[in-house]
């Protein structure tokens, strides 16, 4: 589908929006209730002041912050915490952290979700009678089937989801459909239970019940997902989000309140194992309840594997990731596949099945996470509507502290419950570590690069070009720049050029990749150094496109011959005899960290990690496309901190 399709509302594009977004949020009403009521009695204060919470918490931060506010901070139709901050980076030095904290947060969002969303769905079985007592939460065969499921998902992964992409919108039509029915067919014989959208009962069981604000964190986990409707907001539109929220939301509500009714009357005191979402369905439906429940479970999971693999793509082209392998599994436009990714996330998916077992004992860990990618996004929100839609600082603090607020509670009642697991915590340190080690040591990189005046060395170019003394190193070299400025060059280019072996070509090329902080930009500047000897040549990428940098290259060439920006008569003999293209050659310079560096403690760590994570990663001939290509590497040391002098005498 292409994006203008999206940019409409149609009835198409709300079916596929069900697909692609509400995958997390829409099986939430799986455990949610089971999660509120655990091992407490049934009692119409719990019950009610439950549906009550869900209900208003699902009004204010998924309607309110995410559908109404959150979705006009759109960075040219895209969302997202990268896009956001993207929007609002240059307004504080210190929301780079915040986007880290965000984006760490939404990762393990990825590794959470497949777990708990099909364990959920899988351990309905156990309410099954006859074959029931063969598949309880935490028992081998439970967990060996959802083992199982995530593996497949993430298997196919790396052939795309062209084919059954297309049916993830029905899918989710049919799961609304059947969530909105088991919600109404309880609602018609006990419609009273509706009286929970009043606030009272949920002021009620927080400030009444014992140990009331502790339910907050089962609540909390009606909201999960909130963040997607962000986050995939280009590969839908706004438009279509917002009317197929109002979809979503009547259906989530109305089954929350229907299990809200079941527990009510169905003379139970306690829950004893069963969860109300599958216990209110007929028996003779439970199997196909289940199968349909599985469905979606696994269109949540790849919902947010794709997302995933989105957020990595970001952060690598915005200096927070090291560079990895990014393949396009289909002709999809944004759909993108990164082994490495898949199998992190994969391994990340089978730990937490094995070491939590059911999805009882994942919940606590699920929503910490949430609340904090929410935190941060409402930080970052708080910045987009002062600087960019300039609202009244006294509106904005009302607004965004109330959010906070209630997001702020939100996170303390998760921590206890977190502290119990706090494994967990290290894998999301790891990932923190990574993103900031990775983004504060390329600044420091950057900023350190010397750059010297490029128009004060095209004299010896045109020099060195004519010299015929020098063999040729190439007729067309191509050197890769961090230089923005046209008139601008690192001095580690001029020394490769004219040190040690000059390098001599009919044609010098300096070519700079401005990543953008608009998403999808492709345009590009060229500016004549020295008339059919020098160019600088400016790609203005956006930071969500995959970078394929010969290829663009060699399409302004191309261009540039086209429009007779350069002189096909006098370029002739620079072609080759046996084939149209000509002879480029890339150089590519790569840093080492040199070993008279004398560092501190804190930088050792940080810039042997980077250089240690470099290493892994993507090299700079790949992470530009530029496999194909006669390409040339050259290795320079850096250094940071020099040692100090050194004192050495010569023996007697």
């Amino acid at each position: 589908m292409s994006k203008n399709y999206f940019s409409k509302l149609t009835l198409g594009g709300v079916v596929i929006t069900l697909g692609i977004i509400y995958g997390d949020i829409g099986t939430s009403p799986m455990y949610v209730m089971d999660a509120i009521i655990g091992n407490r009695a049934i009692t119409e204060t719990l019950v009610l002041g439950a549906a009550s919470l869900v209900f208003w918490i699902l009004t204010i931060l998924t309607t309110i912050k995410y559908v109404v506010l959150t979705l006009s901070a759109d960075n040219h139709g895209e969302g997202g915490v990268f896009s956001l901050f993207a929007l609002v980076r240059k307004y504080s030095k210190r929301l780079v952290l915040v986007t880290i904290i965000g984006a760490v947060t939404l990762l393990d969002d990825g590794i959470l979700t497949p777990p708990i969303s099909i364990s959920s769905a899988v351990e309905g079985l156990h309410q099954i009678k006859g074959i029931g007592q063969y598949f309880q939460p935490g028992m081998f065969t439970t967990v060996l089937i959802i083992i199982a499921i995530i593996s497949t998902v993430f298997y196919l992964q790396r052939f795309g989801t062209t084919v059954i992409g297309k049916m993830f919108g029905p899918m989710m039509l049919i799961w609304f459909l059947m969530i909105l029915i088991l919600g109404l067919r309880e609602l018609i014989q006990y419609p009273w239970v509706m009286k929970a959208i009043n606030p009272i009962y949920a002021f009620r069981l927080l400030f009444q019940y014992e140990h009331g604000w502790l339910i907050l964190g089962g609540v909390f986990l009606c909201t999960t997902g909130a963040e997607a409707l962000y986050s995939d907001l280009g590969h839908c539109g706004i438009k279509n989000i917002r009317a197929s929220w109002v979809f979503v939301k009547i259906c989530l509500v109305v089954n929350y309140f229907g299990q809200a009714a079941y527990l009510l009357n169905n003379g139970s005191t306690f829950l004893n194992g069963h969860v109300p979402f599958f216990s209110m369905m007929p028996l003779w439906f439970l199997p196909i309840g289940i199968l349909i429940a599985t469905a979606a479970a696994i269109i949540a999971s790849q919902a947010l594997i794709s997302g995933s693999f989105t957020l990595i793509n970001e952060a690598m082209n915005l200096n927070f990731w090291p560079r990895v392998r990014v393949r396009q599994p289909s002709d999809i436009k944004g759909q993108i596949y990164i082994p490495s990714l898949n199998t992190l996330l994969w391994i990340g998916c089978i730990g937490m099945v094995l070491y939590f077992k059911s999805s009882e004992n994942m919940e606590s860990v699920y929503g910490f996470s949430i609340t904090v990618a929410m935190l941060m996004t409402t930080i970052l929100l708080n910045y987009y509507l002062i600087f960019k839609l300039k609202w009244n600082r006294i509106k904005v603090a009302l607004v965004i502290g109330f959010f906070l607020l209630l997001e702020t509670s939100f996170f303390l009642v998760n921590i206890p419950k977190l502290l119990e697991r706090w494994e967990f915590l290290l894998f999301t340190l790891s990932l923190f570590f990574v993103m900031y080690i990775w983004f504060y040591a390329k600044m420091k990189i950057i900023g350190l690069v010397k750059f010297l005046d490029l128009s004060k060395q095209l004299d010896k170019l045109i020099q060195l070009s004519n010299d015929e003394t020098i063999p040729k190193t190439a007729t067309h070299l191509v050197y890769l720049t961090k230089a923005k400025s046209s008139h601008q060059i690192e001095e580690k280019i001029i020394l490769s050029l004219f040190s040690k072996i000059p390098k001599r070509a009919d044609v010098y090329w300096f070519l700079h990749v401005n990543r953008t902080d608009e998403p999808y930009t492709m345009n590009y500047e060229t500016h004549t150094l020295v008339d059919q000897k020098a160019y600088k040549i400016i790609l203005n990428i956006g930071f969500r496109v995959h970078l394929r940098t010969e290829l663009y290259f060699k399409k302004v060439f191309h261009e540039m011959l086209k429009h007779g920006e350069l002189n096909a008569d006098r370029m002739s003999d620079l072609s080759l005899k046996y084939h149209n293209e000509p002879e480029f050659k890339f150089i590519i310079i790569e840093r080492f960290l040199s070993i008279e560096n004398e560092f501190v403690v804190l930088d050792d760590i940080v810039f042997n990690t980077y250089f240690f994570l470099k290493q892994l990663g993507l090299s700079d001939i790949k992470a530009f496309g530029l496999e194909r290509s006669n390409v040339q590497v050259e290795y320079v040391p850096w250094l940071y901190q020099p040692a100090k002098e050194i004192n050495i005498t010569k023996a007697l």
